[in-house]
């Protein structure tokens, strides 16, 4: 009889553990398959034309190219420059403002006949853009907003606002009470925007901030800042990141210190770091910016300008809240 016992339960156990692996079999081929769907196709292209007799050269500076946030713009703005027969050149501005200021000038002695320009330092950049708009060469400015009349286009989204909607999001999840640390950027124009939007937000409401560290939108950086910030404050409940490296950085700080049953993370930008947390419940919040449209409305802008055709002044991008619940519509955006 206990033979028989025996047996059955490891039978038992056996076809739990096999209902168990196909489950996640198919979880995973469900991911795969999200992921791998890709981002929606440009919902329009610009048409081009002929520019003394050649197909347009738009420039694309952008921040760095370590972030999936930055190459998903360029991706997006490559998909419609190839339908558009368009040439494209990208400049890795490396986290240096002065790099990119550089970029512009050199893409303007070079002749292109537009740049999309995504500003690490919103006021440093201006001489340059001012620049190139004197020598005929229209600048788009992409997710930082850059406030000068030489910026032919600006397209984005509002970092303040897509900050007090974080922040307006933990206030219904805390009840207003509780401690948050912020793992910010300094040198970034946009994050202290973000941070700003949602720290008035929550400390309007009885919520404090209890330390600010600063990653320098580099994820080593962010890392090392969100492992002090940890330390500093073991009891600490909450914790906001103002972009993808400071995010990817504080999950890593949450996950090496063991603190994911006792703290709760909101922030901006998916990564697969962000998609672990979210599954796993202490990530409850990430605010998405739809970086391929950022690059579909970028390019067409500047195909058109490049074609001495109108282009809005401003060409807003809206954003998405991730929640757990909710994280499977947006895995395409791990996609490479």
């Amino acid at each position: 009889m206990k033979k028989m016992v025996t047996a059955l339960v490891a039978l038992s156990l056996a076809a739990t553990t096999v209902g168990c692996d196909a489950q996640a079999r198919k979880e995973t081929e469900s991911d795969q398959k999200a992921t791998q769907a890709g981002p929606p196709p440009p919902a329009k292209v610009a048409q081009s034309c002929q520019v003394q007799g050649r197909a347009p050269k738009i420039g694309i500076v952008t921040i760095n190219l370590q972030a999936l946030f930055f190459n998903q713009i360029n991706t997006g703005a490559k998909a419609v420059a190839d339908k558009a027969g368009a040439q494209v050149q990208i400049v890795n501005g490396n986290d240096d403002a002065t790099a990119q200021a550089n970029a512009i000038d050199d893409l303007v002695a070079n002749k292109y006949d537009a740049i999309i320009v995504d500003a690490i330092d919103t006021e440093g950049i201006k001489p340059a853009v001012r620049r190139a708009h004197a020598a005929g060469v229209p600048v788009v400015a992409v997710d930082a907003t850059v406030k000068d009349p030489a910026v032919s286009t600006q397209v984005g989204v509002a970092n303040a606002e897509g900050g007090r909607q974080l922040g307006d999001f933990l206030l219904k999840l805390s009840g207003g009470k509780g401690d948050i640390g912020v793992v910010g950027a300094l040198n970034s124009t946009i994050q202290l925007e973000r941070q700003k939007g949602f720290t008035d937000t929550v400390t309007a409401k009885g919520m404090k901030i209890k330390t600010v560290v600063d990653g320098r939108n580099i994820q080593e950086n962010a890392q090392n800042a969100a492992e002090n910030l940890l330390t500093g404050n073991p009891d600490l409940p909450y914790a906001y990141a103002t972009g993808e490296p400071a995010l990817i950085g504080l999950a890593a700080a949450v996950g090496s210190q063991q603190r994911t049953g006792n703290i709760k993370v909101v922030g901006w930008d998916l990564s697969s770091q962000a998609v672990d947390g979210l599954r796993a419940g202490w990530i409850v919040g990430v605010v998405q910016q739809n970086t391929f449209r950022f690059g579909h409305e970028a390019m067409n802008a500047a195909i058109d300008l490049a074609c001495d055709r109108p282009s809005p002044k401003d060409v807003p991008v809206p954003t998405q809240i991730v929640t757990p619940q909710n994280v499977q519509d947006y895995l395409y955006y791990l996609g490479k």
